[in-house]
This record gives C-alpha cells, sequence and structure tokens, in this order.
C-alpha cells in the first residue's frame, strides 16, 4: 500500500512538473516590450520654466485647480527634494525592476490574453501607502518612494508591522492586488470564510503571475512569519472550527483575522507571536487545496462562490 501511494504521488508530481514547464515554456515566448518613464525625475530634475511642458505631458497628474506655484513649491521643497534624492539612489536606473516588469506582464497576457502592454510611469507619492502600485488597465504607476527598505528613515513614523510592505520585494506582489480588482468575484455575503476565501483568491493569482516570487513577498510577510504559519496551522484551524467562526458575520472578525494588523488576535498566548491577517493564509492555503484537486481554469475559480470552492477544496491543514 505505501508503495502505490508512494508510486501515485510521483505520477501527480511528474504531471505536475510538466505542467509549469509547458506554462514557462509558453511565457517565454510572449513578445512583451516595457516601456518606462521616469515622471520622479523629469519632475525634480526640471526647472519652473518646464512645468508648462510636463503639465501638457502628463494632465493626470496636475489636477485642475491648483495654481502653478502649488507644483513650483514642490520642486522646490527640500524634503520632498531629499526623498527625491533617496530613490534616484536606489533606484538610479530601472534594472532593479525593469526584468521583473517584463516577466509579470508576460504571466498576466498568458492568463489574460486580451490584456495589453500597459505603459509604465514612476512617481513619488510623497509615501502614500494607499497608492504605491496602480494598475489602470493600460498604464501602471509605482511609487518608487514607498520602496526604499522597511528601515529607511522616511518610514520611521510608521508601525513595524507596516513596514515590511515596503520593501523593493514587494513591488510586484502589490501590482498584483492592484491587478486583481474587478478580476476577483465579491463576497455574496459577509462570513469570514467570504473573506477568507476572497484574499486566498488574490494570493493564489499572486502564484500564477509571481510564480518565482516568495511566499513571504505575495502575502506581505517575514521569513519567520509563513514559518509560524506553517506551524501552527493545524491549531489555527481547529480554533476556527472549534469557534464555529468560518460561517460567523461578525465583522469583529474581520479586524481580528483578515485586517492588517501587528498580529491576529486569537485572545490566547500565542497572539503576540502571531502575524496580522492570518485569516488570509488559511484562505490561500483552502485555494490552493482546491485547484490542486480540481480541473478549473484560473478565471472560473476566481468567480467560483466561497462556500462550493471550500466544500469541494478537501482542504485538511499540514500538522
Amino acid at each position: 500500500m505505501k508503495k502505490y501511494l508512494l508510486l501515485v504521488a510521483l505520477v501527480a508530481f511528474a504531471v505536475s512538473c510538466k505542467k509549469e514547464s509547458k506554462v514557462t515554456e509558453a511565457v517565454e515566448a510572449i513578445p512583451v516590450k516595457v516601456k518606462i518613464e521616469r515622471f520622479d525625475r523629469l519632475f525634480y530634475e526640471s526647472n519652473p520654466e518646464e512645468l508648462a511642458q510636463l503639465k501638457n505631458k502628463y494632465p493626470f497628474f496636475f489636477p485642475a485647480g491648483n495654481p502653478d506655484s502649488v507644483w513650483i513649491n514642490k520642486m522646490k521643497n527640500p524634503l520632498l527634494r531629499e526623498l527625491y534624492g533617496e530613490v534616484k539612489k536606489k533606484y538610479p536606473n530601472d534594472s532593479a525592476f525593469e526584468n521583473d516588469l517584463e516577466e509579470l506582464f508576460k504571466h498576466i497576457q498568458y492568463y489574460y490574453p486580451n490584456q495589453k502592454t500597459p505603459k509604465v510611469i514612476t512617481l513619488i507619492s510623497e509615501v502614500d501607502r494607499e497608492a504605491k502600485a496602480i494598475y489602470a488597465d493600460s498604464l501602471v504607476l509605482l511609487s518608487l518612494d514607498t520602496y526604499l527598505g522597511k528601515d529607511h528613515r522616511f518610514y520611521e513614523g510608521f508601525p513595524k508591522y507596516m513596514r515590511q510592505g515596503f520593501e523593493s520585494s514587494q513591488m510586484m506582489p502589490d501590482l498584483v492586488s492592484s491587478f486583481a480588482i474587478g478580476k476577483i468575484a465579491q463576497p455574496t455575503d459577509r462570513t469570514l470564510l467570504s473573506q477568507m476565501i476572497y484574499f486566498g483568491k488574490e494570493l493564489y493569482l499572486k502564484d500564477m503571475l509571481l510564480p518565482d516570487a516568495p511566499d513571504a513577498a505575495k502575502i506581505e510577510y517575514t521569513e519567520d512569519q509563513i514559518k509560524w504559519c506553517k506551524e501552527n496551522e493545524s491549531e489555527m484551524w481547529k480554533y476556527f472550527i472549534n469557534n464555529k467562526l468560518l460561517y460567523d458575520t461578525d465583522t469583529k472578525l474581520m479586524q481580528r483575522f483578515v485586517a492588517i494588523g501587528p498580529y491576529s488576535k486569537f485572545y490566547l498566548e500565542i497572539d503576540n507571536e502571531s502575524p496580522g491577517r492570518v485569516g488570509q493564509w488559511l484562505g490561500w492555503q483552502i485555494v490552493r487545496s482546491y485547484m490542486e484537486n480540481n480541473e478549473v481554469t484560473l478565471q472560473k475559480m476566481l468567480a467560483m462562490d466561497a462556500k462550493e470552492l471550500f466544500d469541494n477544496s478537501k482542504y485538511k491543514p499540514k500538522k
């Protein structure tokens, strides 16, 4: 019996490797030409006399109703110029992210053939955490000042649990999060399970579009936090089941297990050791289990009802 199970596992592994190889070959054959425009450089290295040209070329960065003096003051602002200097130091050219963008766009076009390669514009958003990376159909905006590294002095005012998001490794995962908007079916109810599956789908989309990225980067964790989740997966799942949380609609559960925070709130001694958003991580494992046990396209899975997906996932936490 053991030999039979081992044989089945080996065959499944071989089939999986063959599929991955075919996908890799098909992705690499997709022609993609990345065009990057450094608006951050153009803006902070321009003279006030050149402002009119910039406004004409990039009107979406200059909302109506603001006099030119607003933009000229920004050009001259010592703190913003210092911020630009740090960006220039970290990203003197595009080599740090150009290849990653190319690979991402190839994978997107493999799974979404009608998606055209967008133009990429880099900028400085004055460390706006909500606008780090935006994927808007034919346009990608990257705020390079939000990817200077978690220990950079400009991020000292942010809580420690948020700073992981300022690593350059988060750039592509952030882009996929933005791309995912509208690609994943919104929850049809207010249960915790629906929220877990929603974010699990987003994380699985990162598996497909960023196959070489580590899991830690996909979910904005440290490697230690990923390790904690793996080591405690069975206990977390037992807690959710024993307390009948999956189909609970209490909105506080979102804050405890899904929303960004310093840790998850089991109201146990393990809380301070746990990372935030463990509900997202568990949802990710459920979606992975579903895709391993069902022959279904990525798009169909992303459109599925959370309960149907869960019921057919055959998910069992690893012990």
